[in-house]
């Protein structure tokens, strides 16, 4: 590495790195691997949103970063009708998937180097990275509101959560938006699981019983890939605090990040169909309802799990032997301390695997039971 290339915050080591070995005992099993271990969709892509993108396939232009007017338009739109909150196309920005600014959001804000950017002590990484990216210092914690504000620049919070699916109730988020405001320390809420509550449903950081009729102070991101299955065509958008989007969108514009033309007609066909999300919510509970029991059948105790595609895990041993076991009857899981110190024990098993697969590993679970 030449000179000067770490000086910002050393970035972790990439986790899902430290699982091939046992991805590769899993796929030695003779019936192959059930691999439960990230949650990438493996259902097919609404057609309607297909055939919103091939329409638009004949994009020689470049697109704008702000997003076209009927993207804009169905995202208020979307706010309106789904998260029950009232914003202006000013409050909205269509986003390269959602990752882009959870790993971004301090650096587009222009966060000073040493600002605090807190998030949960179980947490999705990428909020760690985005702070060293930033400069920043990562600051996992339990609650928010007993923190000294000094230095403090950003929170997150992400519910329903991933990994442990644990959703915040509203009294919780009033204290936390009132706290960011109380502060001036923006709030951003990462909500990509929000359509998906089984045990709770989610309310949006952004519904007035949360923030009241303002989204001063408050940020939401959303994305389209586990909803719509659009993984792969990165698809997201964050929307609230005007300020804040404004300045996100002219930090956006100067790097150049913009979301594909054809994309944002994909993602303005998936805002106007609720049906394919009904149907593709229906298939995880199905799959939900036959692995959640087998699980639990095969010793594993399961915390929260109240909403999104894991099931948080834990048997009492350490997370990495667990793993282990898993890998040696074919099925591939992702281990708790991906996420935290606090997660040693415990491992994330995604409901993201088609029928078959997760009827194979009902079974394979029996015969560790």
């Amino acid at each position: 590495m030449r000179p000067g290339w770490a000086a910002r915050a050393a970035l972790p080591a990439f986790p899902w790195d430290r699982l091939a070995p046992y991805a590769e005992k899993a796929r030695a099993h003779p019936g192959g691997v059930v691999d439960l271990s990230i949650g990438t969709p493996v259902d097919p892509t609404p057609q309607v949103v297909q055939q919103a993108l091939a329409r638009a396939a004949d994009a020689p232009g470049y697109p704008l970063t702000i997003g076209m007017p009927a993207v804009r338009a169905a995202l208020v739109d979307w706010v309106g009708r789904r998260l029950g909150a009232t914003v202006s196309e000013r409050q909205v920005v269509p986003t390269i998937g959602s990752k882009e600014t959870v790993a971004l959001l301090p650096s587009l804000l222009g966060l000073a180097p040493g600002t605090k950017v807190l998030f949960p002590r179980l947490a999705y990484p990428t909020y760690d990275v985005g702070a060293r990216l930033a400069g920043c210092v990562p600051v996992p914690v339990d609650d928010v509101t007993a923190q000294d504000p000094a230095g403090v620049g950003l929170v997150w919070i992400n519910s329903p959560s991933n990994p442990t699916g644990a959703v915040l109730p509203p009294d919780e988020l009033r204290r936390i938006v009132a706290w960011g405001r109380e502060h001036g320390v923006l709030v951003a809420s990462d909500e990509c699981y929000l359509e998906l509550g089984w045990d709770a449903e989610p309310v949006s950081v952004l519904h007035p019983s949360i923030c009241g009729d303002s989204t001063d102070g408050v940020l939401a991101l959303h994305s389209l890939s586990k909803r719509s299955n659009l993984a792969g065509y990165r698809a997201g958008f964050t929307v609230g605090d005007a300020d804040a989007v404004a300045v996100i969108i002219e930090a956006r514009k100067h790097i150049g990040l913009l979301v594909p033309a054809p994309v944002q007609s994909a993602l303005v066909a998936a805002l106007g169909d609720q049906q394919h999300v009904d149907e593709q919510k229906a298939r995880y509970a199905a799959r939900r309802a036959r692995l959640k029991p087998a699980v639990e059948a095969a010793g594993f105790t399961i915390d929260h799990s109240q909403a999104g595609l894991y099931l948080w895990a834990t048997r009492g041993e350490p997370c990495w032997d667990t793993v282990a076991a898993l890998a040696a009857a074919g099925i591939l899981v992702g281990p708790g301390e991906f996420y935290g110190e606090d997660g040693h024990s415990h491992v994330r098993i995604a409901l993201t695997a088609t029928d078959e697969r997760i009827e194979e590993a009902v079974g394979r679970l029996a015969g560790l039971a």
